[in-house]
C-alpha cells in the first residue's frame, strides 16, 4: 500500500508536462514572419497562433469539445471578470479554471488592466494599483500587481500577464510616458510576486506600453527586457487609432523584443491585421472579433467578410466559404444560416461562431506552413489579393 503522500506524488508524475519554453522553428528570409513552438504544462502550441477569447471561462456559444474539434490550441480567460464573477473562492474549489470549465489544453489569462480601462466605473490608477468600481454591482476594489498574480495563480494560468495600465487614444506624450513608468514598475512588482508563488513551468509575460509614440514603445520594451519575462506582449493597440498607426507602433516595438521569446499582440483581431502582424514578427493573437461578429451575423471568408443577413443569401445553396472545411461549411448553406439569424434562433450563434473561429485558426495554420516553407511573402500577397478582388 502506498501512503497518501506517495499516491499524490505518483499522480503528479503521471500528468507531468515539460515546463514552459519557446523554440523558434523558422524565420522567413524575405519577411520578419516566424514559426515557433511553445511548451506549457498543459500542452504544446505551434505559432503563429490565434487564441479564442473565453473571458468568463467560456468561448461564447461553444463547448470545450467544439474548441478542441476546431484545433484551438489555447484559449484566453480574464482576471478582471473571473475575479468579480464567480470569484476565486469558487474556482479554487475546483483546483483552477481548467477543471472548472473542463478545458485540458493551455490557458492564458489577461491581468485585467484593459478591462479596468474599458469597463470599470470610476477607475483610478495609483502607485499601489488600480482602484475601480465593478461594472456589475458598483462594489469597490483594488487590483495591485501582487493581487493580479494571486488571482492568476488561483486560475491556474499556463501563461499569466503582468498588470499594466492601458491609456486611451489619443494621449499626450507626457501622459504616455507617465503611464509607461507605472506599467514598468507594476511589471517589476508582478515579476517579484510571480517568483514568490514558486510555480515552475508556468510563464509570466510583460506588456509593452507607450501609447502611439515610437520612442516610448522602444523605451518600454527595453525596460521590460531588463526585468526579464518568459514572453512579451504589445498592449494599448486597437484602442481607436488608425490602422496604419497601429501597424507602425507594432513594427517599431517588435524588433526590440528578444528573438528567443514569444511575442503576443493583445486584442488585435481582423484577419488582415493578423497577417500583417505575423509579417512583422508577431507570434500570438487574441480578439473577441470572431465571436462577437458571429453573433451579429458577420462571417469571415477567404474573400472578405460576408453579412449573412443580406437578401442575396436568402436562397443560396453555397457554404459560407467554399475553401473552408469547418462543420458549418460542410453541412449548412448560406440560406439556412440566414434563416436562423433572421429568426434569432440560438443555433445561429453556434454555427456562425464555429465558422469564424475555424477561419481564424486555419488562417494562422496556413501562415505557419508558409513560414516553414520560407514562402510567407507569397502567402501574404495571395491573401490580400483575394480580399481586395473578392475572387
Amino acid at each position: 500500500m502506498l501512503c497518501p503522500l506517495q499516491i499524490k506524488f505518483e499522480e503528479v508524475e503521471e500528468r507531468y508536462v515539460e515546463p514552459f519554453h519557446f523554440t523558434l522553428d523558422a524565420v522567413c528570409e524575405k519577411t520578419g514572419a516566424r514559426a515557433g513552438t511553445l511548451t506549457t504544462p498543459h500542452g504544446v502550441i505551434k505559432t503563429p497562433v490565434f487564441m479564442p477569447v473565453g473571458t468568463l471561462g467560456t468561448v461564447k456559444s461553444l463547448a470545450p469539445e467544439d474548441l478542441t474539434g476546431l484545433n484551438a490550441q489555447i484559449i484566453l480567460g480574464n482576471t478582471y471578470h473571473l475575479y468579480l464573477r464567480p470569484g476565486c473562492d469558487v474556482i479554487d474549489e475546483f483546483g483552477g479554471l481548467h477543471q472548472f470549465m473542463n478545458w485540458d489544453r493551455p490557458l492564458l489569462t489577461d491581468s485585467g488592466g484593459f478591462q479596468i480601462f474599458s469597463l470599470a466605473k470610476l477607475q483610478k490608477m495609483t502607485e499601489e494599483g488600480a482602484h475601480f468600481q465593478s461594472h456589475i454591482d458598483g462594489s469597490r476594489h483594488l487590483l495591485t500587481p501582487e493581487k493580479a498574480m494571486e488571482i492568476q495563480v488561483c486560475l491556474g494560468s499556463d501563461i499569466a500577464m503582468a498588470l499594466d495600465e492601458c491609456i486611451p487614444y489619443p494621449a499626450s506624450h507626457e501622459q504616455a510616458l507617465e503611464s509607461l513608468g507605472l506599467t514598468t514598475r507594476w511589471g517589476k512588482r508582478s515579476k517579484e510576486a510571480w517568483e514568490m508563488t514558486k510555480r515552475p513551468g508556468h510563464a509570466l509575460f510583460g506588456i509593452v506600453q507607450g501609447g502611439m509614440y515610437g520612442d516610448l514603445r522602444k523605451q518600454s520594451a527595453e525596460e521590460l527586457r531588463k526585468i526579464g519575462f518568459d514572453g512579451y506582449a504589445l498592449g494599448g493597440l486597437s484602442v481607436g487609432e488608425p490602422r496604419d498607426l497601429m501597424l507602425e507602433m507594432a513594427g517599431t516595438s517588435l524588433p526590440y523584443l528578444p528573438q528567443d521569446r514569444p511575442r503576443y499582440i493583445m486584442g488585435v483581431g481582423k484577419p488582415q491585421d493578423l497577417v500583417d502582424m505575423v509579417n512583422l514578427g508577431a507570434d500570438m493573437f487574441d480578439c473577441v472579433l470572431p465571436t462577437r461578429n458571429a453573433r451579429n451575423g458577420q462571417l469571415f471568408t477567404s474573400k472578405g467578410p460576408l453579412n449573412i443577413c443580406n437578401a442575396q443569401h436568402r436562397t443560396s445553396t453555397l457554404p459560407v466559404d467554399e475553401e473552408c472545411q469547418c462543420y458549418t461549411c460542410r453541412n449548412y448553406s448560406r440560406a439556412y444560416l440566414r434563416h436562423l439569424y433572421m429568426s434569432r434562433e440560438l443555433l445561429s450563434y453556434r454555427l456562425n461562431t464555429i465558422h469564424n473561429i475555424a477561419f481564424f485558426i486555419s488562417l494562422m495554420e496556413k501562415a505557419r506552413e508558409a513560414v516553414l516553407a520560407n514562402d510567407y511573402a507569397a502567402f501574404y500577397k495571395d491573401f490580400f489579393q483575394k480580399i481586395e478582388t473578392g475572387a
